[in-house]
């Protein structure tokens, strides 16, 4: 699904908002989320699932073409958990 399918799915179903406002609405909702996890800290949607931010530490890795060791520097990465009630959904028993 894409952003203006998205912003078109729940214009139609919210009714009393244009397709702008919604687009607005989205984008604050995004932003919000973005701004957070920027920040280091851990969003949780009810329903739907986690997101949290985690360190990678630095490692050793080979490149696979020449055999030569390389050294990958740490980096921040996102983590998403699905929340129960989306996992039951996508896997009805």
């Amino acid at each position: 699904m894409t952003k203006s399918v998205l912003v078109e799915k729940v214009s139609e179903r919210i009714g009393s908002l244009t397709k702008k406002q919604t687009e607005i609405v989205i984008d604050t909702v995004f932003d919000s989320i973005k701004e957070a996890l920027i920040r280091g800290e851990k969003i949780e949607i009810r329903g739907f699932g986690n997101f949290k931010p985690k360190v990678r530490k630095p490692r050793k890795a080979r490149n696979p073409k020449t055999g030569e060791k390389v050294d990958v520097p740490g980096k921040r990465v996102l983590h998403f958990k699905v929340g129960k009630a989306l996992r039951d959904a996508m896997n009805p028993h």
